[in-house]
């Protein structure tokens, strides 16, 4: 059976794993299922349409699944989804999305720091870190394995690409490439992540693609079209080059130049 402080307020519909542990003063709500062996620190809110998956840990004054801050709310059963070993540290907000029927998610062995705010309809990846205070705004996507800095502010749509790093105190307002570190104000593309590529297994071949890549983007002066097509030409299309010649492709916001 699940360990509850008898300090916490659990509402009795909750799904609750029974080696989960809610700790003092935490409040569970009706519609909330918490996985297998999860733990909930103490003084934890999860409410609305919430479920976290199996061996989360979750610090003091956390708050999951409460309504968007977004005005377009018109009730319903809109959802916050996260996944399995994620940590979410002191007063992380991650809030439920706009739409009935819709979700925020948060992928799997994430490490959410302190003070981090994932907004409504958000899509965050596995393995991403989010340093303290760092701010995701509606809609935003984060793909797999992302590093965001302390105190960054991400606009509404914009798409974090995959293994991408952005440097803390930056704000991003267009999509950052993976592969790529983002850093400055205003904010620029200065190189790839070659640490994060290196710890990610990414071949030596496909990180040397990556920096070609790279200067054909940045460096050499043309527009995205112009790169793309050239990168596609002159570039072995290995899966590196292709994930990241299709994502520059698929923005909608233009990518950060």
């Amino acid at each position: 059976m699940a360990v509850i402080h008898p300090s916490a307020v659990v509402a009795p519909e909750a799904v609750i794993d029974d080696s989960a542990t809610i700790g003092p003063y935490c409040v569970i709500g009706p519609h909330v299922q918490i996985g297998a062996r999860t733990r909930l620190l103490s003084h934890v809110v999860v409410d609305g349409w919430t479920s976290l998956g199996a061996d989360c840990i979750v610090f003091p004054f956390a708050s999951l699944g409460m309504q968007t801050q977004d005005l377009k709310y018109k009730g319903g059963a809109p959802r916050v989804e996260i996944g399995d070993q994620t940590t979410i540290r002191e007063y992380v907000t991650v809030n439920a999305a706009t739409f009935d029927g819709e979700s925020t998610r948060v992928g799997s062995q994430c490490h959410i720091m302190a003070y981090a705010h994932i907004a409504h309809d958000c899509k965050v990846g596995n393995g991403v870190i989010m340093a303290n205070a760092a701010t995701l705004a509606g809609h935003v996507t984060v793909e797999d394995q992302v590093g965001i800095g302390g105190m960054c502010g991400i606009h509404q749509f914009v798409r974090l690409g995959r293994l991408c790093y952005l440097g803390g105190m930056t704000k991003a307002t267009q999509d950052i490439p993976p592969f790529m570190i983002a850093d400055g104000n205003p904010l620029g593309v200065h190189t790839i992540n070659s640490e994060g590529l290196k710890r990610r297994g990414i071949s030596e071949s496909s990180q040397q693609l990556l920096k070609k890549a790279y200067k054909i983007l940045y460096r050499e002066g043309l527009s995205t079209r112009q790169a793309t097509e050239k990168i596609e030409a002159e570039l072995e299309q290995n899966t590196e080059v292709q994930y990241l010649v299709s994502f520059i492709k698929n923005s909608e916001r233009g990518i950060t130049k």
